[in-house]
């Protein structure tokens, strides 16, 4: 092959490569209270199906309630989603039973969720309600013991940012992310006195300068809860770490 041609050669493939569109920022997809999208929230149905979809992590939500149990459920009210009415955490575990949610389904427990994932995709608990912390971690322990799960399986997130500095303290080990529906900026000195891992803030409030502020602090920052596609893209183009998605399929599609 003489110079000249080598030189074209070269060139060609120099302009190829400077041409090429450039690979989407990837997305770790959480299955927000399992795949809300598809099956009733917070249920083992909707657990399966994130977990059909592939995703990486599911993200739920627990309540302690008047028995002592730590239950699986989004809302102070059960009013909403089930044929009963009034505070979820002013029930016993026999009563939370008795209910039927949309779908036919049961309210679960926190350990009913762990056998159904059965260690097949990581969990994030969220401590929705008051004094979550200390059975949520004192459960996982029992579990990472008995059924092999490790610490690396699950993040506890919450706002209640009290319950937060309480799992830290019974925890050294496990990862915590601080929810935030306002300045995800406001966070980050509380995630630095957690020894957080991210930030979760609100879709709205996500910016890709706080995204940047946020990484140069040291933190990832996960997102919820973004269903659209065109929300999933503008947080991929802001530089987050993930997303929580009622449509897990959407952003893994993407």
């Amino acid at each position: 092959m003489n110079i000249k041609r080598l030189l074209t050669l070269l060139t060609a493939l120099i302009m190829s490569a400077c041409t090429q569109t450039p690979k989407p920022q990837e997305l770790f997809v959480i299955g927000h209270r399992g795949a809300m999208g598809y099956e009733t929230e917070n249920t083992l149905a909707s657990v399966e199906k994130a977990i059909e979809l592939g995703v990486p992590m599911i993200e739920i939500d627990v309540f302690k309630i008047a028995s002592g149990e730590l239950v699986v459920f989004h809302d102070d009210l059960v009013d909403k989603l089930t044929d009963g009415s009034g505070p979820i955490e002013e029930l016993t575990l026999e009563q939370v039973k008795d209910l039927t949610l949309e779908g036919n389904h049961q309210i679960p427990t926190l350990e009913e969720v762990l056998d159904t994932l059965n260690k097949r995709t990581a969990l994030n608990i969220e401590l929705k309600g008051a004094n979550t912390a200390d059975d949520s971690v004192r459960i996982v322990r029992q579990y990472m013991a008995e059924k092999g799960y490790t610490a690396q399986d699950f993040v506890f997130s919450s706002f209640r940012w009290p319950e937060l500095y309480r799992v830290r303290e019974l925890a050294p080990d496990f990862d915590i992310a601080v929810l935030t529906g306002d300045d995800p900026l406001d966070a980050i000195e509380t995630a630095k006195a957690l020894k957080a891992v991210a930030i979760n803030p609100w879709y709205k409030r996500v910016t890709a300068e706080n995204v940047a502020a946020i990484h140069e602090a040291g933190f990832k920052v996960f997102t919820y809860t973004v269903n659209e596609v065109e929300d999933i893209a503008l947080m991929r183009s802001y530089k987050v770490d993930g997303i929580f998605c009622n449509y897990p399929d959407r952003a893994l599609a993407q």
